[in-house]
């Protein structure tokens, strides 16, 4: 049987093989493994490959393995990349380092309001609805810059860039220009704001297009983890 170990190195593979590809630098790229779901055991067995970013998708189970993890694995950095409502936003601003999913200024506001003075700045992205489908959450690409622009009045938070879940079909056109769309948004925002250097999208059957298209940072769970409990 395959290990996470091996499955993780060979996930870095394809990431730098794509970044090799597009004329990219892989360390341009970064991993964040999407452990919603999993024990904290497959969380220390990547952790001791090497891996230091992971990503959670519910506030009670992930403060619970930040928690149960604090010690032995110290240095992890914690991202929220799931929906979020407004009575949750305490535990991530107290225990994540990054949220991913921000798409309202009542959320920003509470997040900023609750973030402790002995932490940094909690890093965080405007969630796109790139593909436009009541399905998702995410703001509206011509809705991105007003949220952004609140953001900046938030002392306790740190606007990093961009996240989207691109369409899930196989209409690699249309997915290819919601990519290139949310590409432009992003360097917009770079253009504008100094910290801006984190555009979140790609996942493990579209991390390829996505790096191709400019992604910093790719989303993968079951690649790494094995299919979700």
């Amino acid at each position: 049987m395959i290990t996470i170990t091996q499955r993780l190195a060979q996930t870095q593979d394809r990431i730098k093989l794509a970044a090799l590809k597009f004329q990219r630098e892989p360390s341009t790229v970064q991993l964040l493994a999407v452990s919603k779901t999993k024990p904290s055991s497959d969380i220390i067995l990547a952790y001791q490959a090497g891996q230091r970013a992971f990503g959670e998708n519910y506030v009670q189970e992930g403060v619970e393995k930040i928690t149960a993890l604090s010690q032995h694995c110290p240095d992890i950095t914690w991202h929220f990349i799931g929906p979020l409502q407004s009575n949750k936003t305490k535990e991530i601003a107290q225990h994540f380092d990054w949220m991913h999913t921000l798409s309202r200024e009542k959320i920003a506001n509470r997040l900023n309001e609750q973030r402790p003075n002995d932490k940094a700045p909690l890093n965080v992205c405007i969630q796109v609805n790139i593909s436009g489908e009541d399905s998702k959450s995410g703001l509206l690409i011509e809705q991105v810059d007003s949220l952004a622009d609140f953001i900046q009045q938030c002392p306790n938070l740190k606007l990093r860039g961009l996240m989207a879940i691109p369409s899930h079909q196989d209409n690699s056109d249309k997915l290819r220009n919601e990519l290139i769309t949310l590409t432009q948004k992003y360097q917009e925002l770079r253009a504008k704001f100094s910290d801006i250097d984190t555009l979140s999208v790609g996942m493990s059957q579209d991390l390829e297009l996505a790096i191709e298209h400019g992604s910093t940072m790719v989303r993968i769970g079951s690649a790494i983890f094995g299919a979700r409990n």
